[in-house]
């Protein structure tokens, strides 16, 4: 034999039960607000009467619709979320690999670095000032335990002049270029002849 309820609820009070468990809002005219925007979304709704007449469920069908609109015009303005964030990410990591890691300037009061590709374009320009030489490759290494920075350069050079007193100008044009046109100090130099330049006519390279 079945029982009955004999205290049956009726829709008014089973709703707000239900929007207290879930989390959901009531609208005045006792429907959930989830329950209102499923039914601006479903076509077939047009045929519920209280869907049609009641004032809070067809203004919370255009809260939605508004919505909606202002969500679309934000997509085609800019990627979603992650998306822009994996992008600016991705951006910077991309810069940072062209310019090299960050060098620290010889003023320890105001923390002032240059990216290492800035300051081995001006140190490889300081070796080409040399006549007899040309700058190949230039690495830039901060010390660990002093301030300064290491510099290792390749070169290629003429043999009209003697390659120790080449390197020996070049080291000296590099330690100076730091100093004075970017405000580096340099620990040392490491000047490596790899390979060999044709003397011109009257010593031009």
């Amino acid at each position: 034999m079945a029982l009955e309820d004999q205290h049956p609820q009726t829709p008014s009070t089973r709703v707000p039960a239900l929007a207290s468990l879930t989390g959901d809002e009531v609208l005045p005219c006792g429907r959930l607000l989830s329950h209102a925007w499923e039914q601006a979304r479903d076509a077939a709704a047009e045929t519920d009467p209280h869907t049609t007449s009641c004032p809070h469920c067809r203004e919370a069908a255009q809260g939605l619709a508004a919505l909606g609109a202002a969500t679309q015009v934000l997509r085609e303005q800019q990627p979603t979320g992650m998306s822009a964030v994996a992008d600016r990410v991705m951006a910077i990591v991309r810069s940072e690999v062209r310019l090299g890691r960050m060098l620290p300037l010889n003023d320890p009061a105001l923390d002032l670095q240059i990216a290492e590709s800035a300051a081995a374009k001006v140190l490889r320009r300081a070796a080409d000032a040399v006549p007899w030489a040309k700058a190949v490759s230039c690495r830039l290494t901060p010390q660990d335990q002093a301030p300064g920075v290491h510099v290792a350069m390749t070169l290629a050079a003429t043999l009209d002049q003697p390659l120790p007193a080449t390197a020996d100008v070049v080291r000296r044009s590099v330690i100076d270029a730091a100093d004075m046109a970017i405000g580096m100090a340099v620990t040392d130099v490491d000047v490596t002849v790899i390979d060999v330049l044709p003397t011109e006519p009257g010593g031009a390279r």
